[in-house]
């Protein structure tokens, strides 16, 4: 049912931010509330009933599938933010990481998110929902250069041949073994969605020429990593929430909705009334404000904020594909500008 959810708030014409930042901030301690499960469900609870929702979106921090992975390494979370693999680890470090998640606690950044899915399938009516970053994006976080070795990969160079591909490709199974395995934490824990952000999955990874040619580089690194993790979710009774929010072309968004994700979120450059055609009819496309221009008076003044959700929520209407309003990425706390971000978030649930 819990597709059936997301259509029928598309059908109710529904607003809702990704925001859950800007309520964290309004707490004394936000750095305390991170690290207890508990807290961070209120916040998100606090979140949903702000917002007048009943989808519990998470924070999107996408840091700390790296900082969880690195753990194996021996690497602090401050140590995590700035290294990167200078080759690929072994066949027998990845095996060792593999069997070592099951006899392992997640860290506590992990384990706060997972306790806070618990606490809002079991302490709220809402529709608990777990966040984590996809493969491609962890994989080129622990990358000082993805770029090159994708390209290189996508136009037929081997592991065997390269080592920055090699180095691509076990970047790739230690992030896809990592999320797999949080994702199945966060499905017992009672998610009933489980969204992946992607933001690498984009041109600026990925050559439009080259996959135009025909390379199946973007099958290769994102779209089939993210597959497994759309049939763990399936299996589990769950739905997948995807999200990219990079420059994409029409053929990465219709790889996206072959993934057959419940609810596709885009960033702002899409045209997602064109984006309809794109993706499956019963796919509800999210997105696409530009919120992360909130904090410009300039760039996107209050007026632009109103317009664009009408223009947006008109167009979407004419399409008669499921849609529900909302923002292209996470909206963060930025503390110089926290008013002018609420008001604008204010003015888009409001907008017609």
């Amino acid at each position: 049912m819990s597709r059936a959810l997301l259509l029928d708030l598309a059908a109710q014409r529904h607003h809702v931010p990704i925001a859950a930042d800007l309520v964290l901030h309004r707490h004394p301690d936000p750095e305390h509330i991170l690290a207890d499960g508990d807290l961070l469900g209120e916040v998100i609870a606090e979140a949903a009933a702000a917002f007048h929702t009943p989808l519990a979106f998470p924070l999107m921090d996408l840091r700390l599938e790296k900082v969880e992975l690195l753990r194996f390494f021996g690497l602090s979370p401050h140590e995590a933010e700035k290294f990167h693999f200078p080759a690929a680890p072994s066949a027998a470090q990845q095996h060792e990481y593999k069997r070592s998640l099951r006899r392992t606690a997640p860290g506590p950044a992990i384990a706060a998110a997972i306790r806070s899915v618990y606490r809002t399938r079991t302490r709220t009516k809402l529709f608990p929902i777990a966040m984590c970053i996809g493969p491609y994006s962890l994989a080129s976080k622990l990358m000082a250069d993805p770029i090159t070795p994708t390209y290189l990969a996508g136009s037929g160079v081997s592991a065997a041949e390269e080592p920055g591909v090699a180095l691509l490709e076990a970047c790739l199974e230690l992030g896809l073994t990592c999320i797999l395995h949080e994702v199945e934490l966060a499905l017992a824990a009672g998610a009933r969605a489980v969204f992946v952000a992607e933001p690498a999955a984009n041109q600026f990874y990925f050559s439009p020429l080259q996959l135009a040619e025909g390379s199946n580089i973007f099958e290769r690194c994102v779209l089939a990593p993210n597959r497994r993790i759309a049939d763990l979710v399936a299996d589990r009774g769950a739905e997948l929430i995807f999200h990219s929010c990079g420059e994409l072309t029409d053929q990465m968004v219709a790889g996206f909705g072959s993934l057959r994700p419940a609810l596709l979120s885009l960033g702002s450059s899409r045209p997602l009334p064109r984006d309809a055609s794109l993706v499956p009819a019963d796919t509800v496309l999210y997105g696409n404000i530009a919120s992360k221009l909130f904090y410009s008076d300039s760039l996107m003044p209050l007026s632009r904020v109103a317009d664009d959700t009408a223009r947006l929520a008109a167009a979407m209407a004419v399409t008669g594909h499921p849609f529900i309003l909302g923002t292209e990425c996470d909206t963060l706390h930025v503390p110089e500008y926290a008013a002018t971000i609420r008001q604008k978030v204010e003015c888009l649930l409001t907008a017609a």
